[in-house]
């Protein structure tokens, strides 16, 4: 046995399905080994951004790391960004990157770089193997780490370790649980929410969970505090009897006036809100200047577990399930042009029961979110970084996770060029998969900072830096060249009839709407 297949072999005795992957040289003892061994699905990905978001889709509904097999530095960071998404959402993930032959890293071959310092800012735990022996320990360590953190988790595996000879597979160590909120601040939060003044209960992270929601709603009818959730979740589940947080809105003036309304908040797995970007003359903390930040439980803490015992001390209520009602008729499609907000509307409505949506489409974000908050239940996955190009991977990963579940992903135009090779996998793989695509033709977030910066009509450099419309992009034929059966929608009939059609045939499609 060599390194590669102790790496293998310890990877799938620890749970470990899948590997998605774009290797190269480096990584060839690694790619033989998943045949050697077994037990680890490849899924080829043609760019290293969509192997790294589609091993955090994975990982984020399955709750359980896959591996992300780069080749060497700029591999690794053709991949950080959305790496740096998987870190921000807490995501297990192992993310193997290949590095050259210990004694020929010596020579600055033409590939070297360095890989620790570029895996450093976007992982949580950073290894490099220094020989064969090491491998499969060097593994179950990663393994570990990234189920107990959660998060990244960078092993760097030279090729002579990988193809020289090795002993058998390591153990890996059972997971950390999260850490329990003290009684101490379980009590003082209940305090804080027994008082007259109002309580915003900021949720965040497995508070997003249905335990959390329905103990944080429990919380919530025992005193009246108000609940919101995170601007960018990882992992949200949505609908049916849930209860229905409202989402913390993501400009910075719109947030601040939602955090006025309490006297307090109170943080429930969520980190204080800060926002997105600097603004002249606009704090970077988003709740109002004297309007105290409490924290119930931080990220990484057992947050699910304090919400009940916090409903329990407050004397709340069980949870029960809403009364059924029989599902309302689907409304009419709004007449005329395709707009964000009928788009939202119809793809609220037309969701099915038990869906993924994976939302990078910003355009219509805050009107779906508003939307499906009475769809039928359904799991809503986020940009929780902000680095973009995230969405169509991300959806591979998911559906990977869930073959029986149908997978939505919104994706803005301009951010799923940056991943686009995506709906190869999707085809390649059979995933059941629906993108709709927001084709406004144009960055719309960056002329929508440009009017809040003053600029109500952009000139001609800024116009050419924000327009996608000379020329259009053809979504309906990069689908179609990719595999994927495309079709385009320009009202809201046409949607809601194109994504009927979509949703009742398995595999991959791609509606293109255009608005």
């Amino acid at each position: 046995m060599n390194g590669a297949e102790s790496l293998v072999g310890t990877a799938a005795a620890a749970g470990v399905e899948v590997c998605f992957a774009n290797p190269g040289t480096t990584e060839m003892d690694l790619v033989r080994a998943l045949d050697a061994v077994g037990g680890i699905r490849p899924v080829l990905g043609l760019f290293e951004g969509v192997c790294t978001a589609a091993a955090d889709g994975y990982g984020r509904m399955a709750g359980r790391p896959a591996l992300a097999l780069l080749h060497l530095g700029p591999g690794l960071a053709n991949g950080i960004a959305n790496l740096h998404n998987a870190r921000r959402a807490g995501t297990p993930l192992v993310c193997l990157v290949g590095e050259h032959a210990t004694w020929h890293r010596r020579s600055d071959a033409p590939l070297q770089t360095d890989i620790e310092g570029l895996a450093r800012p976007a992982s949580a735990w950073v290894r490099m193997s220094s020989a064969a022996a090491e491998v499969a320990v060097d593994t179950a360590a990663a393994i570990a780490a990234a189920r107990s953190a959660p998060g990244v988790a960078t092993l760097i595996v030279p090729a002579d370790c990988a193809w020289s000879e090795a002993d058998g597979p390591a153990e890996v160590r059972a997971p950390t649980p999260p850490a329990p909120v003290a009684d101490a601040v379980l009590e003082a939060a209940r305090r804080v929410l027994a008082g007259p003044a109002p309580v915003a209960l900021l949720l965040g992270g497995a508070a997003l969970g249905e335990r959390g929601l329905r103990a944080a709603g429990r919380v919530a009818a025992a005193t009246g505090c108000r609940l919101l959730a995170e601007t960018f979740p990882a992992r949200w589940e949505r609908g049916g009897d849930l209860p229905a947080p409202l989402r913390l809105p993501y400009f910075p003036e719109h947030a601040t006036a939602v955090l006025a309304a309490s006297a307090t908040v109170l943080l429930a797995g969520a980190r204080a809100p800060i926002a997105f970007f600097g603004y002249p003359g606009v704090p970077s903390d988003l709740t109002p200047p004297g309007t105290p930040v409490e924290t119930l439980a931080e990220p990484g803490e057992d947050v699910v577990e304090a919400l009940e015992r916090l409903a329990g001390a407050l004397g709340a209520a069980p949870a029960a399930p809403a009364p059924a009602e029989p599902p309302a008729a689907p409304a009419e499609p709004p007449p005329g042009p395709l707009t964000p907000a009928a788009a939202a509307a119809v793809i609220a409505a037309g969701q099915p029961e038990g869906a993924v949506v994976v939302d990078e489409g910003l355009t219509l974000s805050a009107d779906y979110i508003a939307a499906a908050a009475s769809a039928p239940r359904h799991t809503y996955l986020g940009v929780t970084g902000g680095a973009i190009g995230i969405g169509l991977p991300l959806a591979a990963g998911a559906a990977i996770a869930c073959p029986d579940r149908p997978v939505l992903c919104v994706q803005a135009d301009g951010s799923g060029m940056y991943t686009v090779q995506a709906l190869w996998t999707h085809a390649h793989e059979g995933l059941d998969v629906t993108t709709l695509v927001c084709a406004n033709r144009s960055y719309r977030i960056l002329l929508e900072e440009l009017r809040r910066a003053g600029v109500e009509e952009p000139p001609a450099r800024a116009r050419a830096l924000t327009g996608l419309a000379d020329p259009p992009l053809d979504w309906v034929a990069l689908g179609r060249g990719m595999g994927v059966p495309s079709e385009r929608a320009t009202t809201a009939a046409e949607l809601a009839a194109a994504l009927e059609r979509a949703l009742a045939e398995p595999g991959p499609h791609l509606v293109e709407m255009v608005l």
